[in-house]
């Protein structure tokens, strides 16, 4: 619902509110599509605005006679064509934990003439850069390359490491690894139980509710080689109740998808790791792609992914056979093979993390 809200106002009645329904035609409608797609509106966004639209005319139509026909009429118009999305490696999905919540110590201040300057803080003293730099965006690339280059402190917010993790190895929508408390999960069964969401809407408010489906509530089990990390994880962030939750914001409250790329560095990261545009939900396929390539059945696929439908799990079945403990053996067995790879290939990667215990 928060998302028709929002479609409603950003994308469809600041073009065609002032028109009287009566007056809407097939050609307002096109000229409205292309001006969302020339404003640099996304293909995926555009569709999903025009599909509300239709459905709100289909009931002027049906329902309330008000037009004689729909004149949503555009064939394709409504279409997502998205982009197959990228999946990580081994490798790049622990540096990218490594490297998220990892950001550089200083400032950019607007000089009375003109241009920017930077402070950044090196050996724990600040110290003002002598360049000046025409736009915020270039000083601040200056600032995150100085970083890189060891030549600025940086500030490291660990309590990311454990959520890139097992949001990825679990295959956790955002939603369902944020609302995780303490108790749901079993470092010794190697389990983590999935029963509720949390939902952020447009006003801010965040809202406690089941999972995406009902096969979202689930037992999910976790590979061996990232419990070191949980346990250190819930031993630092975590507070001792049962009911604490696993992943808290520096606050104390639920992390926010509103603000997460900011406080967490994540375009920087990324693109560190030569995933640039990576969203945090492509670490969701990552993991349903390790585990159907272990050849787990489908309905087994579906069951760890959270699925109702088959064709969401099909989408990464591979043939074969076994369950869920069966899957995260699989996926332990995959990451290990792979950093034995790298071990063993000296132009491999270089900076790559690996979990420790």
């Amino acid at each position: 619902m928060d998302l028709y809200r929002w479609l409603l106002k950003k994308h469809i009645a600041p073009y065609l509110g002032g028109v009287p329904i009566g007056k809407l035609s097939t050609a307002m409608i096109r000229e409205w599509r292309a001006k969302l797609l020339g404003a640099g509106v996304s293909v995926s966004v555009a569709a999903k605005a025009y599909r509300l639209l239709r459905a709100v005319l289909m009931t002027a139509v049906e329902e309330d006679k008000i037009l004689a026909r729909n004149p949503c009429r555009i064939r394709g118009a409504g279409d997502e064509d998205a982009p197959e999305r990228p999946v990580l490696t081994v490798a790049q999905v622990f540096a990218l934990a490594e490297l998220v919540g990892r950001r550089p110590v200083g400032n950019i201040r607007r000089l009375p003439a003109g241009g920017y300057r930077l402070r950044f803080r090196r050996h724990g003293v600040f110290r003002t850069s002598p360049e000046v730099y025409g736009t915020r965006a270039e000083a601040e690339q200056a600032l995150w390359k100085m970083a890189d280059d060891d030549r600025a402190d940086c500030h490291h917010d660990r309590r990311y490491l454990a959520l890139v993790l097992l949001a990825t190895f679990a295959s956790l929508r955002w939603g369902e690894v944020t609302a995780l408390r303490r108790c749901d999960i079993d470092l010794e069964a190697r389990t983590v139980r999935v029963r509720a969401a949390l939902v952020e809407r447009s006003t801010g408010e965040i809202l406690l509710g089941p999972p995406k489906s009902r096969a979202g509530r689930r037992v999910v089990g976790i590979p061996q080689v990232i419990i070191p990390v949980l346990r250190e994880h819930l031993s630092i962030f975590v507070k001792d109740e049962p009911g604490a939750l696993a992943f808290p914001g520096s606050m104390g409250g639920p992390l926010r998808r509103g603000n997460f790329n900011k406080m967490s560095a994540w375009p920087y990261a990324v693109r560190s790791i030569g995933a640039e545009g990576l969203h945090f939900h492509d670490l969701r396929h990552t993991g349903n792609t390790f585990a159907a390539a272990s050849g787990a059945r489908l309905r087994d696929l579906m069951a760890r992914m959270g699925h109702d439908s088959e064709r969401a799990a099909m989408i990464y079945q591979h043939e074969a056979r076994g369950a869920d403990q069966a899957i995260t053996n699989a996926i332990d067995s995959h990451v290990q093979a792979e950093q034995r790879g790298d071990e063993d290939d000296d132009d491999g990667q270089a900076g790559v993390l690996a979990p420790v215990g």
